[in-house]
Protein backbone atom coordinates (compact mmCIF):
# COMPACT_ATOMS: atom_id res chain seq x y z
CA UNK A 1 0.00 0.00 0.00
CA UNK A 2 1.28 3.45 -0.85
CA UNK A 3 1.63 6.31 1.62
CA UNK A 4 -1.11 8.13 -0.31
CA UNK A 5 -3.55 5.24 0.13
CA UNK A 6 -2.67 4.99 3.83
CA UNK A 7 -3.27 8.72 4.30
CA UNK A 8 -6.49 8.44 2.29
CA UNK A 9 -7.84 5.79 4.67
CA UNK A 10 -6.73 7.91 7.63
CA UNK A 11 -8.48 11.00 6.20
CA UNK A 12 -11.74 9.18 5.41
CA UNK A 13 -11.93 7.56 8.83
CA UNK A 14 -10.99 10.83 10.56
CA UNK A 15 -13.77 12.74 8.79
CA UNK A 16 -16.31 9.99 9.48
CA UNK A 17 -15.51 9.90 13.20
CA UNK A 18 -15.85 13.67 13.71
CA UNK A 19 -19.66 13.89 13.61
CA UNK A 20 -20.06 10.57 15.40
CA UNK A 21 -21.70 9.91 18.76
CA UNK A 22 -18.38 8.67 20.14
CA UNK A 23 -16.86 12.09 19.36
CA UNK A 24 -19.71 13.78 21.26
CA UNK A 25 -19.37 11.31 24.14
CA UNK A 26 -15.63 12.01 24.34
CA UNK A 27 -16.21 15.78 24.41
CA UNK A 28 -18.71 15.41 27.23
CA UNK A 29 -16.59 12.95 29.23
CA UNK A 30 -13.57 15.25 28.94
CA UNK A 31 -15.53 18.06 30.57
CA UNK A 32 -16.18 15.86 33.61
CA UNK A 33 -12.90 13.93 33.87
CA UNK A 34 -9.23 14.30 33.02
CA UNK A 35 -8.91 14.47 29.21
CA UNK A 36 -5.77 12.31 29.18
CA UNK A 37 -7.57 9.47 30.98
CA UNK A 38 -10.45 9.71 28.49
CA UNK A 39 -7.97 9.57 25.59
CA UNK A 40 -6.22 6.52 27.04
CA UNK A 41 -9.42 4.55 27.68
CA UNK A 42 -11.00 5.66 24.43
CA UNK A 43 -7.93 4.88 22.34
CA UNK A 44 -7.76 1.31 23.63
CA UNK A 45 -11.49 0.81 22.97
CA UNK A 46 -11.40 2.27 19.47
CA UNK A 47 -8.27 0.30 18.52
CA UNK A 48 -9.93 -2.96 19.62
CA UNK A 49 -13.04 -2.05 17.61
CA UNK A 50 -10.93 -1.43 14.50
CA UNK A 51 -9.36 -4.85 14.99
CA UNK A 52 -12.84 -6.41 15.05
CA UNK A 53 -13.86 -4.40 11.99
CA UNK A 54 -10.83 -5.43 9.95
CA UNK A 55 -11.44 -9.05 10.96
CA UNK A 56 -15.03 -8.77 9.74
CA UNK A 57 -13.82 -7.17 6.51
CA UNK A 58 -11.40 -10.04 5.99
CA UNK A 59 -14.31 -12.47 6.28
CA UNK A 60 -16.09 -10.63 3.45
CA UNK A 61 -13.26 -11.65 1.14
CA UNK A 62 -14.53 -15.24 1.29
CA UNK A 63 -17.68 -14.19 -0.59
CA UNK A 64 -17.65 -14.41 -4.39
CA UNK A 65 -16.22 -11.16 -5.81
CA UNK A 66 -19.51 -9.83 -7.21
CA UNK A 67 -21.37 -10.51 -3.94
CA UNK A 68 -18.61 -8.90 -1.88
CA UNK A 69 -18.64 -5.81 -4.14
CA UNK A 70 -22.42 -5.60 -3.92
CA UNK A 71 -22.31 -5.80 -0.10
CA UNK A 72 -19.52 -3.22 0.12
CA UNK A 73 -21.30 -0.86 -2.30
CA UNK A 74 -24.57 -1.11 -0.39
CA UNK A 75 -22.80 -0.52 2.94
CA UNK A 76 -21.13 2.59 1.52
CA UNK A 77 -24.53 3.86 0.35
CA UNK A 78 -26.06 2.99 3.74
CA UNK A 79 -23.31 4.99 5.45
CA UNK A 80 -23.95 7.90 3.10
CA UNK A 81 -27.69 7.82 3.84
CA UNK A 82 -26.99 7.76 7.57
CA UNK A 83 -24.68 10.76 7.39
CA UNK A 84 -26.94 12.74 5.07
CA UNK A 85 -30.34 11.99 6.59
CA UNK A 86 -29.94 11.27 10.33
CA UNK A 87 -30.26 14.61 12.15
CA UNK A 88 -27.18 15.85 13.99
CA UNK A 89 -29.27 16.35 17.13
CA UNK A 90 -29.89 12.59 17.30
CA UNK A 91 -26.13 11.93 17.39
CA UNK A 92 -25.64 14.60 20.05
CA UNK A 93 -28.33 13.01 22.25
CA UNK A 94 -26.79 9.54 21.86
CA UNK A 95 -23.35 10.90 22.70
CA UNK A 96 -24.64 12.68 25.80
CA UNK A 97 -26.40 9.53 27.03
CA UNK A 98 -23.29 7.42 26.50
CA UNK A 99 -21.06 9.89 28.35
CA UNK A 100 -22.78 9.53 31.70
CA UNK A 101 -19.75 10.38 33.84
CA UNK A 102 -21.19 12.14 36.87
CA UNK A 103 -18.03 13.22 38.65
CA UNK A 104 -14.28 12.90 38.58
CA UNK A 105 -13.10 9.61 39.98
CA UNK A 106 -9.79 7.86 40.15
CA UNK A 107 -7.65 7.75 37.04
CA UNK A 108 -8.40 4.05 36.67
CA UNK A 109 -12.15 4.68 36.93
CA UNK A 110 -11.97 7.42 34.29
CA UNK A 111 -9.96 5.19 31.91
CA UNK A 112 -12.32 2.27 32.49
CA UNK A 113 -15.44 4.38 32.03
CA UNK A 114 -14.10 5.89 28.79
CA UNK A 115 -13.15 2.42 27.54
CA UNK A 116 -16.58 0.95 28.28
CA UNK A 117 -18.56 3.92 26.91
CA UNK A 118 -16.59 4.12 23.66
CA UNK A 119 -16.21 0.37 23.14
CA UNK A 120 -19.97 -0.11 23.41
CA UNK A 121 -20.71 3.07 21.46
CA UNK A 122 -18.52 1.99 18.54
CA UNK A 123 -20.23 -1.42 18.03
CA UNK A 124 -21.95 -1.42 14.66
CA UNK A 125 -20.96 2.21 14.22
CA UNK A 126 -20.40 3.80 10.83
CA UNK A 127 -16.61 3.90 11.19
CA UNK A 128 -16.51 0.25 12.20
CA UNK A 129 -18.61 -0.72 9.18
CA UNK A 130 -16.48 1.39 6.86
CA UNK A 131 -13.23 -0.09 8.20
CA UNK A 132 -14.66 -3.53 7.36
CA UNK A 133 -15.62 -2.21 3.89
CA UNK A 134 -12.15 -0.83 3.28
CA UNK A 135 -10.49 -4.10 4.28
CA UNK A 136 -12.85 -6.11 2.05
CA UNK A 137 -12.08 -3.80 -0.87
CA UNK A 138 -8.33 -3.32 -0.38
CA UNK A 139 -7.22 -6.66 1.16
CA UNK A 140 -4.64 -4.82 3.30
CA UNK A 141 -5.64 -5.71 6.89
CA UNK A 142 -2.62 -4.30 8.70
CA UNK A 143 -2.65 -1.01 6.81
CA UNK A 144 -6.42 -0.53 7.19
CA UNK A 145 -6.19 -1.40 10.89
CA UNK A 146 -3.29 0.98 11.59
CA UNK A 147 -4.65 3.89 9.51
CA UNK A 148 -8.17 3.53 10.93
CA UNK A 149 -6.95 3.17 14.51
CA UNK A 150 -4.67 6.20 14.23
CA UNK A 151 -7.52 8.26 12.72
CA UNK A 152 -9.89 7.38 15.55
CA UNK A 153 -7.22 8.03 18.18
CA UNK A 154 -6.52 11.43 16.59
CA UNK A 155 -10.23 12.27 16.75
CA UNK A 156 -10.32 11.11 20.36
CA UNK A 157 -7.46 13.46 21.23
CA UNK A 158 -9.13 16.30 19.32
CA UNK A 159 -12.44 15.66 21.09
CA UNK A 160 -10.92 15.45 24.55
CA UNK A 161 -8.76 18.55 24.23
CA UNK A 162 -10.51 20.76 21.71
CA UNK A 163 -13.92 19.37 20.84
CA UNK A 164 -15.93 22.30 22.11
CA UNK A 165 -13.77 24.80 20.20
CA UNK A 166 -13.93 22.73 16.98
CA UNK A 167 -17.71 22.66 17.07
CA UNK A 168 -17.77 26.47 17.20
CA UNK A 169 -15.52 26.74 14.11
CA UNK A 170 -16.87 23.90 11.92
CA UNK A 171 -20.45 22.75 12.53
CA UNK A 172 -20.62 18.95 12.79
CA UNK A 173 -23.52 18.99 10.33
CA UNK A 174 -21.14 20.20 7.57
CA UNK A 175 -18.71 17.40 8.38
CA UNK A 176 -21.54 14.85 8.30
CA UNK A 177 -22.70 16.10 4.90
CA UNK A 178 -19.16 15.99 3.47
CA UNK A 179 -18.71 12.43 4.74
CA UNK A 180 -22.10 11.47 3.30
CA UNK A 181 -21.18 12.79 -0.15
CA UNK A 182 -17.82 10.95 -0.07
CA UNK A 183 -19.48 7.67 0.85
CA UNK A 184 -22.28 8.11 -1.68
CA UNK A 185 -19.58 8.54 -4.33
CA UNK A 186 -17.70 5.43 -3.14
CA UNK A 187 -20.92 3.40 -3.09
CA UNK A 188 -21.98 4.49 -6.57
CA UNK A 189 -18.47 3.90 -7.95
CA UNK A 190 -18.38 0.40 -6.43
CA UNK A 191 -21.79 -0.57 -7.84
CA UNK A 192 -21.07 0.94 -11.28
CA UNK A 193 -17.75 -0.95 -11.38
CA UNK A 194 -19.63 -4.13 -10.51
CA UNK A 195 -22.25 -3.51 -13.22
CA UNK A 196 -19.65 -2.84 -15.91
CA UNK A 197 -17.40 -5.77 -14.97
Amino acid sequence: MTIGAFLGIFAVMFVLELPDKTFIATVIMATKARPLMIVIGGSVALTLQMGLAVGAGSLLTFFPAHWKDLIVGLLFLGGAAYLLFVPESDEEKKGAREAALEQKGTRWKEITTAFVVLFIGEFGDLTQIQAANLEAKLHQPLEVFVASSLALIAVSILAAYGGKALQRVVPLEWIRRFGGVVFAGLGIWTLVSLATA
